[in-house]
């Protein structure tokens, strides 16, 4: 008796303008696909929740998987918007994506790290170190983001707070999210010299270097994390750029490096640094810029044309970044870079 074997469609998949192909099974989904053959597509949570990976069904149809609403909504998927993280081709497709990256991305690797210094900056923030194995060569882009991988399979997803340096390892800024699985043990029973393993780097967040237009930065809480790599790559490889640094927090504990950011300025004549405090209270003694930190830069910059946007924080906080930014002050969409989550600690519910 011969068994009957069942074969899986394969579709082509083209991104315009850069004219990158690739081909996707049916049964995965767009993203998946293009990491697989090393196509770097715009992303960020990989799970229908953020939107970073959104982008312009030219011809083709797919398949859509659970989302969220505000990633993707009922009247963006009609007028042809895709989530490639959860959409599955079922015919030949051609994207627009203007951020996708160029041929030769940079692979992505499962390695085990030792933990080699955990410090508190604040009741809530935690600076890790990580120390990578000494005959690896583990290399990111500033601004992406690694996954640790817990032992029953979960993942918890932060970015790297420095640049890739030889011998230097990896440094993590993590929020304690009461009751999550890994932040409670960060912040509890974790010793230094624990083993934990990644797998990265991931992410779309990083410096688009062909550009000399001036650059906005925006962060919010953790969100600052990346954003920190990308100060510090400016700086190394000694960029002319103009640079300008909102860093929103509720109260003024949450900018929870603003001694770093100050001295930065210092030797960084490039830097321009404006914190703002939602919500001071009389004994935090705030006699800085008050209010919602994106409001903070349209009142700075109300032409943001000829300019490019880092930001990351709080969904509510990039989201309305994006929207304001691009309707009232003129900001290209394709100059709004974002890594969206409710914090670096919350990318995958702590």
């Amino acid at each position: 008796m011969t068994a009957t074997v069942t074969s899986v469609s394969s579709f082509s998949v083209t991104v315009q303008p850069s004219g990158r192909q690739f081909s996707a099974q049916a049964d995965e989904t767009v993203l998946a696909a293009g990491l697989r053959q090393n196509i770097g597509l715009p992303y960020g949570c990989k799970d229908g929740a953020c939107g970073s990976c959104k982008c312009k069904k030219i011809s083709g149809s797919v398949t859509h998987g659970t989302h969220q609403s505000k990633a993707l909504s009922t009247e963006e998927e009609a007028a042809g918007y895709v989530l490639t993280c959860c959409a599955t081709p079922q015919s030949d497709l051609v994207l627009e994506s203007r951020q996708v990256t160029e041929a030769g991305a940079i692979p992505i690797k499962k390695l085990p790290t030792r933990v080699s210094t955990l410090t508190r900056l604040t009741d809530d923030v935690v600076l890790m170190q990580l120390q990578l194995p000494a005959n690896d060569n583990f290399t990111y882009r500033p601004g992406q983001y690694v996954e640790i991988l817990l032992r029953d399979g979960a993942r918890r997803s932060y970015s790297m707070a420095s640049v890739p340096q030889a011998g230097a390892g990896l440094e993590l800024h993590i929020r304690h999210m009461p009751g999550g699985k890994f932040t409670d043990h960060v912040f509890g029973a974790m010793k230094e010299k624990e083993i934990l393993r990644i797998e990265g780097p991931y992410g779309s967040f990083f410096l688009r270097e062909d550009s000399d237009k001036p650059i906005i930065l925006l962060a919010s809480g953790t969100g600052f994390a990346p954003i920190k790599t990308l100060i510090e790559h400016l700086k190394q490889t000694g960029s002319s750029r103009a640079i300008s640094l909102y860093w929103g927090g509720r109260r003024p504990s949450d900018l929870y490096m603003d001694s770093w950011v100050q001295a930065q300025c210092e030797t960084m004549p490039t830097l321009q640094y404006i914190p703002v405090v939602s919500d001071a209270l009389p004994q935090d003694v705030w006699a800085g810029r008050t209010g919602f930190v994106h409001q903070a830069v349209l009142q700075d910059h109300p032409d943001l044309s000829g300019y490019q946007v880092y930001a990351c924080g709080a969904p509510i906080v990039v989201d309305s970044a994006r929207r304001d930014f691009c309707a009232t002050a003129g900001l290209p969409e394709e100059e709004f870079y974002a890594d969206a989550f409710t914090s670096e600690a919350d990318k995958q519910q702590g």
